[in-house]
């Protein structure tokens, strides 16, 4: 499938927004109040005051650049801004990482129309490295200009982004205990975008109960660009992944570079 019209201007309003998050969140990071809980998102957690400035420039940028897509935010929910386009934002992926003092945390930004499967752009930023990925559906995945791809797989030497919080399920604790190397960076967006620059051979992600598994607020951007550098993403044991862009859905996930890899874990029994 070829890029869509005008997806191109699209991508530089992203990055405009992306820089604009950015520039707030190192200003945010500043303060001590940015840690303070300001109340309860649309997803359901806590939001921290970093969160709530850092959405609010997103929505003040798209005035700025006057363009009439809604939004739909892991804080703010749904807004409807009249326009046929969603623009998928977790404004700060990786927060408690943030909020900590751990440098790993991003601006996640997709937009598409209904569901994962149309998206025709999407950026990661990293708000503490400043580096950018991103990219445009039929036109390949980038970071920082240069296009990358997922890496073939070596048995033997795999490398698995794994949630294993509280909440994760024995089947992830039994998919990390199965490949030689093992990270959790606690920041979903940017754990695919390892994926895609071949960094990583997979992420994976399983959670119990349901809902603390992932919304698509989490994962829009990083879905568009594994596909783009030529993978996939899968639930667990079912198959390919199609969300509708809202907040009522988690899901668990797999994320893939080499379907080698993919049909090894399913012969295993790993998901």
């Amino acid at each position: 499938m070829g890029p869509e019209r005008g997806s191109s201007q699209e991508l530089e309003t992203l990055v405009r927004i992306g820089d604009a998050v950015q520039e707030t969140f190192r200003e945010a990071s500043r303060s001590p109040q940015q840690a303070r809980e300001v109340g309860m998102g649309a997803s359901g957690n806590p939001t921290a005051e970093l969160d709530r400035v850092a959405e609010a420039r997103v929505l003040s940028w798209l005035e700025h650049e006057n363009v009439s897509w809604n939004l739909l935010s892991e804080e703010l929910g749904f807004v409807d801004r009249g326009g046929e386009d969603v623009l998928v934002v977790d404004p700060v992926d990786g927060s408690h990482n943030a909020l900590s003092g751990i440098p790993c945390a991003t601006v996640s930004l997709a937009l598409g129309r209904e569901r994962l499967s149309d998206l025709r752009v999407g950026l990661v930023q990293d708000l503490f490295l400043g580096r950018t990925h991103w990219a445009l559906r039929g036109r390949g995945a980038y970071l920082d200009g240069v296009r990358v791809s997922t890496r073939p797989w070596r048995p033997g030497h795999d490398l698995l982004m794994v949630n294993l919080g509280a909440n994760a399920t024995p089947r992830a604790h039994r998919a990390a205990l199965s490949v030689r190397r093992v990270r959790a960076l606690g920041c979903a967006s940017l754990e695919m975008a390892h994926v895609a620059q071949g960094a990583s051979d997979g992420y994976f992600s399983d959670n119990d109960p349901g809902e603390k598994n992932l919304r698509v607020t989490d994962i829009a951007a990083g879905y568009l660009l594994v596909r783009e550098a030529g993978g996939g993403v899968h639930a667990p044991g079912a198959g390919p992944l199609d969300l509708p862009l809202d907040l009522s859905t988690r899901t668990p996930l797999l994320a893939w570079g080499d379907a080698r890899f993919l049909e090894q874990g399913r012969g295993e029994g790993r998901w």
